[in-house]
């Protein structure tokens, strides 16, 4: 992200934009005027150019509105830059502000780690606990289906 005094270059540039498209956009859709210094000249070039009313009115409010809009915008830059009364010392202070709370959330930030790790392991330990158990009962099931077996295949040899 661009620091503040290059996005305020920037929308001054974007607001200069505005201004000569609309000053365009009015030569295109103005009609001629004539001044009588000039109306030899203008007789022989007289090619109007027709365009609608309802066109020239779309264009003008959508340059309208983002004339107010960048100027908006101006505004909240040049408000959010630091002031003249703002000295060194009222900097520093609010530096050191800054940094305190960063301590603190790298603090917070830490213990919320440690609190996730305790569970994490948890997690693991109950997980160990439950294959451990679902691997007993398997074997469990194999030997009591192997002792049916053998039971069966020795009444078999039996009779």
């Amino acid at each position: 992200m661009a620091d503040r005094l290059t996005q305020l270059q920037d929308a001054v540039n974007m607001q200069a934009e505005n201004f000569c498209n609309s000053i365009g956009i009015l030569q295109q859709f103005a009609s001629p005027s004539f001044f009588s210094e000039f109306e030899k000249a203008s007789k022989t070039s007289s090619t109007v150019a027709s365009t609608t009313p309802q066109n020239s009115e779309d264009f003008a409010q959508m340059f309208a509105t983002l004339i107010a809009r960048t100027a908006k915008d101006i505004d909240i830059l040049i408000d959010s830059l630091p002031s003249e009364e703002s000295t060194p010392e009222l900097q520093a202070s609010h530096l050191r502000r800054l940094e305190a709370e960063n301590q603190e959330a790298a603090q917070r930030l830490e213990e919320t780690v440690k609190r996730g790790e305790k569970l994490l392991d948890q997690i693991q330990k109950a997980l160990h606990d439950i294959a451990e158990c679902q691997l007993r009962m398997q074997c469990l099931q194999t030997n009591d289906h192997l002792s049916s077996l053998s039971l069966e295949t020795n009444q078999n040899s039996q009779t």
